[in-house]
């Protein structure tokens, strides 16, 4: 189902930047289950550019079962831009589940400001998407922006609507990089350094996807893709816990 969304990710990125690509942990690049209804495939990619310290994206096909793209978009240390999300997950064509920001760094007015604001008329431009439900293991507050767009719909509507969102904020992202100005302050540069860290750190906590991984590819390797691949600067629970 959004094979059209990695499809356009990937022509948009390659037709813009210079990307290398960047070192998957061996055995994380892609894995396939038998378990479940329907076998189940992986596959993830990542590269890296001189605007962006790390891109990924992974899809998952199980076939009727479930469709998952997600896509997490890290600029550069000598970069204020927010991280761009993308979290789209269909199971059964019954349940369908877009998910799609400009994730902010941080959260003072001056900062939402020029980073978030732009947001603002693309979020009025797709009021169907933006369905304000409510967030079971996040806090909306810290590392979304209130332009989010979080939506429950149809197979229809993903194909239509939220593909036309989906370019619609790709492209606006990297007008806002275009006009971006890199920082040269090496305190400013730590300090993305440390946002974007803590991030991973709240993100890989957090993730609910780690069961699902847990459910079709085991504990094991569902743990080394949490952290050596979707969250690479965050440390394990249990190595957090003894610091």
């Amino acid at each position: 189902m959004y094979q059209p969304f990695l499809n356009h990710l990937e022509q948009s990125l390659f037709q813009r930047f210079d990307l290398q690509s960047r070192l998957i942990p061996a055995g994380l690049a892609a894995q396939t289950s038998e378990r479940g209804k329907n076998p189940a495939t992986i596959k993830s990619w990542s590269y890296e550019c001189p605007e962006f310290r790390k891109i990924r994206y992974t899809y998952i096909d199980a076939g009727a079962s479930a469709q998952i793209f997600n896509s997490v978009i890290y600029p550069s240390h000598n970069s204020e831009l927010p991280l761009l999300g993308i979290d789209f997950l269909s199971f059964g064509q019954v349940k369908n589940l877009i998910v799609m920001d400009f994730q902010p760094l941080f959260q003072d007015e001056a900062y939402l400001a020029k980073y978030i604001h732009p947001l603002k008329k693309l979020h009025e431009k797709y009021p169907d998407l933006a369905q304000n439900l409510e967030m079971k293991f996040y806090d909306a507050n810290q590392y979304f922006s209130k332009y989010l767009l979080f939506a429950k719909t149809d197979p229809e509507t993903v194909k239509t609507r939220v593909f036309e969102a989906f370019k619609d904020y790709l492209d606006l992202y990297w007008e806002m990089l275009a006009t971006s100005e890199p920082l040269t302050d090496p305190s400013d540069i730590q300090r993305i350094a440390k946002a974007q860290k803590d991030y991973d750190q709240y993100s890989a906590d957090r993730d609910p996807a780690s069961g699902l991984f847990s459910s079709y590819f085991g504990h094991e390797w569902s743990e080394k893709f949490l952290y050596g691949f979707l969250f690479e600067d965050a440390l394990p629970l249990a190595t957090t816990a003894t610091k």
